[in-house]
Order: C-alpha cells, then sequence, then structure tokens
C-alpha cells in the first residue's frame, strides 16, 4: 500500500521566542523545500529521512516551540509520503501528535498552519483500522486553518485538495483559484512557486472531473 502526499509545506511568518529557534526554523523550511521541489525523485526519501533526524533534533530542545512542533511534522508527513507502505504510517502518527502538540501550545502559531497540517492528515490517511483518516474531522480541521489564515496559499490549496477528494469540484476550483491570488511570503520564493505549480495542476484535474460531470 502506497500512500500519498502532497505535503505539507507551509511558510508562514513565525515569531520564536529566541533568535535561534528562528534560524533553526528557517534551515528546516528552506531544506524542506529543496529536497520537494528540486531533488530528483529518486533522492527525496534519503534527503528526508536524514531532515527527519535534524528536526527531531532539534524538537527536542525546544518542545515548548510550536513552530518548529508544526515542522517536524511537517516533515515527517512528507517522508511519509515519499516512503509510501505501511511504514510510513508510524511516521504519520508521529506528524499528528507533534501537530496536535503545537496546537496545545500555540493554536495561532504561524498563521494557524498546525491545523491546516493535520487536516490534511486527516484526509489522506486511512481510515480505522489502518490509522486515523476521518473526512468529517479532516473538514472542521481545515476550515479553522483557513479562518486562521484566508488568503494563504497552503491553507487554501489543502482545502480545495480536500474538496476535491470528496468530489465537491465546483467548491474545490473557486478555492484553488483563490490560492493562486495568495500573497507572495518573502523568502519563501521557492516553495511559493512550487506550491502554485501544483494549484495550477489541481486545478487542470478539477476541470477535467467538471467536464466529465457536463457530459454525463
Amino acid at each position: 500500500m502506497k500512500i500519498c502526499f502532497y505535503l505539507l509545506a507551509f511558510f508562514l511568518s513565525v515569531l520564536p521566542a529566541h533568535a535561534d529557534d528562528m534560524t533553526g526554523v528557517r534551515h528546516l523550511q528552506e531544506r524542506w523545500a529543496k529536497i520537494k521541489y528540486l531533488l530528483p525523485a529518486g533522492e527525496q526519501e534519503k534527503a528526508l529521512a536524514g531532515l527527519v533526524r535534524e528536526a527531531e533534533s532539534l524538537a527536542a530542545t525546544n518542545r515548548d516551540n510550536a513552530a518548529i512542533l508544526v515542522w517536524e511534522g511537517i516533515i515527517r508527513s512528507t517522508y511519509a509520503g515519499v516512503k509510501g507502505g505501511l511504514g510510513a504510517l508510524s511516521e504519520v502518527k508521529k506528524a499528528k501528535q507533534e501537530f496536535e502538540r503545537a496546537i496545545a501550545i500555540d493554536p495561532a502559531a504561524m498563521n494557524g498552519s498546525a491545523y491546516t497540517s493535520l487536516g490534511s492528515l486527516y484526509y489522506q490517511v486511512p481510515g480505522w483500522p489502518l490509522a486515523f483518516g476521518d473526512n468529517k474531522k479532516a473538514r472542521e480541521l481545515l476550515e479553522k486553518g483557513l479562518e486562521i489564515n484566508p488568503k494563504g496559499i497552503d491553507s487554501n490549496f489543502f482545502y480545495g485538495d480536500y474538496l476535491r477528494s470528496i468530489k465537491e469540484y465546483k467548491a474545490a476550483l473557486v478555492v484553488f483559484e483563490k490560492a493562486l491570488q495568495a500573497p507572495p511570503r518573502p523568502g519563501r520564493e521557492l516553495a511559493d512557486d512550487g506550491r502554485r505549480h501544483e494549484v495550477e495542476a489541481a486545478i487542470q484535474l478539477v476541470k477535467t472531473e467538471l467536464a466529465k460531470e457536463q457530459r454525463s
């Protein structure tokens, strides 16, 4: 079984407690973007495994820093998507725990990206008994993330992708088009460019499905 995730990066403004924390978060963000959007697919698993270890080390000494916990979860989620199979489920469950811890510490951290990240897991992983997938819970969390960050490219992309996954194609198209209008994030050009390409590809998929509906 292979689990597919787009996942999960939200290069949003953060306010860590210390300058060293900011440096660590920025390193994780930048390294993640380079792996996801620049490395060949065959090289990503090994690179992400190394980045998971870096995130673990940083989080171990910053357990009260919500931004770092979110990034550990994001990296684990992405690693799970590349790794695939049943072995990926353990990484997904660990990522879920990190997102939940981040929300408990600071729900508004990173413009609510923990909610979007966690919601993305809920609609992409299998349901019980293999994992915790739940579309109702996914919608609740994704809408919370969108409430906190209504103009964000990631909050709109993942909500749109959720709507696509449950075949609400017209609504998904509206949300994807909103994602393309998201303001740029200074210093996050690579991530923004990569995400826009994903949004554009998703729009084409949705338009194809809508065309099929019109013909039927």
